[in-house]
């Protein structure tokens, strides 16, 4: 464990334990709660159909989400272990390695749920006039089984290295922005929240890399997802997005954050991984603007 409050070798071990834990479990009840979303969402506005198809189907999504994090939990053991035995050089294998078969399991996944979603209907008894409809919401599930394997190796991960609260935040802000856009809500405060944050941490880091020599600081990679054009351009994109109007503040800002994200790995500088969950945060966030303002047309 990285720090002692995540050191359960020592000190109050049920406490902590007890910390760690609540935000584990909020993370796992929130995302069985996506499927509990769509049958309200579908239960309201949809047919009897439509709400068969959704509750037949999120028992799909349910079972592939359980197996995902019980194979991901794996990751989490080994991390902690070599933590523990003080052999932290190992945890890149691990985490390299746990990479590749996430990705192969993503697309089996992929090629089961998409190109056979019709049977899984019939085999999970869909009634006959409600198939077609499972059918097609088990592919819509399928489509992003990727983010879903991401997202809990990337739980798996943080949580091995004692950090539980960080994929909650993730959660939490996915959890919200996927109501936002069935509901067709903004949710412009989160924005505001989240942008003003990023913004305020964008002008430290900018102040660092100008006016501090030290290596640690300049260049620094990182105001590519903390920048002061957050805090500049707050009013602007707020507005934007409460008019649900087109932002090219935003498209950029996707696109800066995904290209940070992917590229990642080839950094030329260490940054913490808990950076991570908040670039996460930032790219939901933009990315849902642009599904609002496609929706709308």
């Amino acid at each position: 464990m990285t720090n002692d409050k995540a050191d359960f070798t020592q000190g109050n071990i049920l406490k902590k334990l007890v910390a760690f834990m609540m935000p584990v479990l909020g993370a796992l009840i929130l995302q069985a709660a996506y499927g509990a979303v769509d049958l309200l969402v579908v239960g309201r506005f949809g047919s009897t159909s439509g709400l068969s198809a959704v509750s037949t189907g999120s028992q799909v999504l349910n079972l592939v989400t359980f197996v995902v994090i019980q194979f991901a939990m794996g990751i989490t053991v080994l991390i902690a272990r070599y933590l523990g035995e003080k052999r932290p050089e190992q945890i890149g294998s691990v985490i390299g390695g746990a990479a590749i078969v996430f990705t192969m399991i993503s697309i089996v996944l992929f090629i089961a749920m998409v190109g056979f979603a019709h049977p899984i209907s019939v085999l999970m008894q869909a009634p006959e006039e409600a198939v077609a409809l499972t059918a097609s919401y088990v592919r819509i599930c399928g489509s992003g089984i990727f983010f879903i394997v991401a997202y809990n190796l990337l739980s798996a991960i943080f949580r091995g290295l004692g950090d539980s609260k960080s994929p909650l935040l993730f959660v939490l802000v996915a959890a919200a922005t996927i109501y936002g856009i069935r509901r067709g809500k903004t949710l412009w405060g989160l924005d505001l929240i989240l942008f003003f944050c990023a913004g305020i941490a964008g002008c430290i880091l900018a102040f660092l890399a100008l006016f501090s020599q030290h290596p640690a600081v300049s260049p620094n990679y990182l105001l590519f997802v903390f920048h002061p054009l957050h805090l500049f351009c707050l009013p602007w994109m707020i507005n934007k997005v409460r008019k649900r109007q087109k932002s090219w503040y935003m498209r950029t800002n996707c696109a800066v954050l995904t290209l940070f994200i992917l590229l990642w790995a080839i950094i030329p500088q260490r940054i913490d991984l808990a950076v991570l969950p908040l670039a996460l945060c930032l790219l939901v966030r933009s990315a849902s603007n642009l599904i609002l303002t496609l929706k709308k047309r």
